[in-house]
């Protein structure tokens, strides 16, 4: 019934209008109600504070104080205007948790009839969706960072904390919630909970050597801490704001994420490990339902042999340590847990079967794949045989 009906039956609209507005919620109080609610449901503290925050910091200003049922289409689109090219990814979020807020009011009986959210896109401007979502640095750079990183006057713990999120190939969230009770040093298996992961299934990561010191490297740090990589209370996760200021102080055109690109990348240019391996490490669902429903495995075993090879690839060069060639008949100095094809450029010394420098190296002389940069002497070597170019 509308005010101006109830007038004409007799009754009276202002009182009406104050019980309605003394019953309405505001879209804030609506907001901070399905936030409460949810809490459950939120996949870790800082997620569910993001939630809030984003409407808390966008949409509050201009729906904040208004009735929800007096909400409409006009007002959400001066809400996401201002940040809907500038800041793309925030403003669709903010649009759907605001159509969640209103979806809450009309269940709850404090609106009627459509969402407004649906028609505010027809009054934006189109978004352009950049292929790579995430800037990534190319993986060949990935070793030079983190030598930078650890170089760098970053706290401890986040040094630490970014350098186990890059040999695991985890999501930030992933990385930063993470339990000493996930950990199990004996078998070098990392299990992250269904609850903390994108797609709601328990994700094991198979532990690298490098990764495996990260990790003792934190429990000094860590104390009592329930986390590997405690906030300075101790009884919270260190927040990502260490990470995106360790990059923003390099200077760099990267995101956090985007290292989980860099070894997507590496995987498929610089290894034959096979796709679904290397996808299964990202720990990304089979988009093939069939096959899906068949997969049994989670590839763990091969994953352990990707990880380490990525360990090894991505070794800050500051911690290598020269090796002699352990082929006896060799004298060529050689680095630790490196292959020619992958890190050919670290590589120095002088091959004596060749006489020429290992990074001039002809292509026979070394073999490829899981080979750690010693000769194959075996094979046709002589200074004649034709240079190839450095990787």
């Amino acid at each position: 019934m509308t005010y101006r009906k109830l007038a004409r039956g007799g009754g009276d609209p202002f009182s009406e209008r104050r019980r309605a507005a003394a019953t309405t919620p505001t879209f804030s109080q609506a907001a901070e109600q399905v936030h409460r609610e949810h809490k459950a449901a939120w996949k870790s503290p800082r997620h569910g504070q993001q939630w809030i925050n984003t409407l808390r910091k966008y949409a509050f200003p201009i729906l904040g104080n208004a009735p929800v049922d007096q909400i409409d289409t006009s007002d959400i689109l001066k809400a996401v205007s201002p940040i809907w090219l500038g800041k793309k990814a925030t403003a669709r979020r903010v649009l759907q948790r605001i159509s969640i807020v209103l979806d809450w009011a009309k269940v709850s009986g404090h609106r009627s009839g459509e969402n407004p959210v649906a028609g505010v896109r027809k009054g934006l401007p189109k978004q352009d969706y950049d292929d790579n979502h995430h800037e990534a640095l190319p993986h060949s750079e990935v070793s030079g960072f983190l030598s930078s990183l650890l170089g760098s006057n970053t706290s401890k713990i986040a040094k630490i904390a970014f350098e186990f999120l890059i040999l695991t190939g985890s999501r930030t969230e992933e990385a930063l919630c993470a339990r000493w009770s996930e950990i199990d040093e004996i078998e070098k298996v990392w299990t992250v909970p269904a609850t903390r992961m994108k797609g709601n299934r328990q994700h094991r990561v198979p532990l690298a050597p490098r990764a495996l010191e990260t990790v003792n490297r934190a429990r000094k740090i860590a104390g009592q801490s329930a986390y590997l990589f405690p906030g300075r209370s101790g009884t919270k996760p260190l927040s990502n704001t260490p990470f995106r200021k360790a990059l923003e102080r390099m200077n760099l055109d990267a995101t956090v994420h985007g290292f989980r690109s860099s070894f997507r990348d590496w995987a498929a240019e610089r290894t034959n490990f096979p796709r679904d391996v290397c996808e299964a490490a990202l720990a990304h669902a089979v988009e093939n339902k069939v096959e899906a429903a068949y997969r049994r495995s989670d590839l763990f075993g091969k994953r352990r042999s990707l990880m380490d090879a990525w360990a090894n690839y991505i070794e800050p060069q500051n911690t290598k340590v020269p090796q002699q060639c352990q082929r006896s008949e060799c004298g060529g100095t050689h680095w630790k847990g490196m292959t020619f094809w992958e890190r050919s450029a670290a590589v120095f010394g002088i091959c004596p079967r060749s006489g020429m420098a290992v990074v001039q190296a002809t292509k026979e002389h070394y073999v490829a794949g899981e080979d750690q940069g010693t000769p194959n002497h075996a094979a046709r070597s002589s200074p004649e045989s034709q240079p190839v170019t450095v990787l």
